[in-house]
């Protein structure tokens, strides 16, 4: 049996499409039929080689949902006919210090699905059961996959953010949308920060119920408790930092980001704080898809067809996407 998939043969290439085989699962594992994929800023990342050791001939893809069509040995807890959502994290260890301290996000010998693992650019993946979150038979497969990445990365962001009312938001994207629906429903101001004179960003932030919405080069109307960085452009570290107050904190919520530039120790005086953000766990998962029904959390999507995986990398990359991308395999 064979599949459609997008492939990418190595860094700074374009995608390919290819017939492949249909992967079998193996212990431990579920075979599932993709019904959505969203794209990911971490996807652009991989195929411009900013993240440079992807596994050959990978199948790109971390925000997945699909229904079950085959379970491996040694499985329990899944059925076939289950719909379930596959994140980034797609394997850890088990038994290092962190993923026996609850801090699985950090353990050194995980595996990232659609880095590590083939993911979901394609009619087809298999996932470790263990890490394929299970998801209510009626949610919409649009709507759910791109909480798996950017709505898991954005609520861990927020939640180390701290509990502060004025919330920074640099980079109004598939993740700032989504975490400014949370925030705000937690009673918080949003500020949105795009690139300096997107004006459509802008209002689409103020639709989604920011107080205020400006360029990054721009100074809030009010200093900030916290904020959140999830353009991956390393200037924004000083400028958020100059834009939180006393005891503030500045969270950066990508996976990689261009050289931060040396900034005067008093921007980080006053006990602000600067932390990164790394993987999500699968408490993450659970807390998060349990949240985001009662707030709800509405993703803004463009669909494109599996084949033009391609075009929405493109879209993404120059800053021309509203919300998320999200790909449709043949058929779906």
């Amino acid at each position: 049996m064979e599949m459609q998939a997008m492939v990418l043969d190595a860094p700074r290439r374009s995608l390919r499409a290819a017939t492949l085989p249909v992967p079998a699962p193996g212990p431990g594992q579920l075979q599932l039929r993709v019904e959505a994929c969203a794209v990911c800023r971490t996807d652009l990342h991989i195929v411009d080689g900013e993240l440079p050791h992807p596994k050959p001939r990978l199948v790109p893809g971390h925000e997945i949902v699909g229904r079950v069509t085959a379970i491996g040995t040694d499985v329990h807890g899944h059925a076939i006919g289950d719909r379930v959502g596959v994140p980034w994290l797609g394997w850890t260890c088990g038994v290092c210090e962190f993923c026996r301290t609850e801090r699985e996000n950090l353990c050194p010998s995980a595996k990232f699905t659609g880095y590590d693992l083939d993911g979901g650019y394609a009619e087809f993946t298999v996932a470790d059961a263990r890490y394929a979150t299970p998801l209510p038979a009626g949610v919409d497969a649009l709507q759910a996959a791109p909480l798996l990445c950017a709505g898991l990365i954005g609520y861990r962001s927020l939640r180390l953010a701290g509990e502060g009312r004025r919330l920074g938001l640099y980079g109004f994207g598939a993740a700032a949308h989504l975490v400014a629906q949370v925030a705000r429903w937690q009673g918080r101001e949003v500020y949105a920060f795009t690139r300096p004179g997107d004006a459509t960003a802008q209002a689409f932030a103020l639709g989604l119920g920011a107080t205020w919405a400006g360029g990054s080069d721009d100074v809030p109307p009010e200093p900030l408790d916290a904020a959140i960085i999830f353009a991956p452009v390393g200037s924004l570290v000083p400028a958020a930092l100059a834009a939180v107050r006393a005891g503030g904190t500045v969270v950066c919520g990508g996976i990689h980001m261009s050289d931060i530039p040396s900034f005067p120790y008093a921007l980080l005086w006053e006990e602000r704080v600067l932390r990164s953000v790394a993987n999500l766990t699968r408490a993450d998962a659970r807390e998060f898809l349990a949240l985001a029904p009662q707030v709800p959390v509405r993703c803004t999507i463009e669909v494109f067809p599996l084949a033009e995986a391609d075009a929405a990398l493109a879209a993404l990359r120059r800053g021309g996407l509203s919300g998320a991308a999200v790909l449709v395999p043949p058929g779906r």
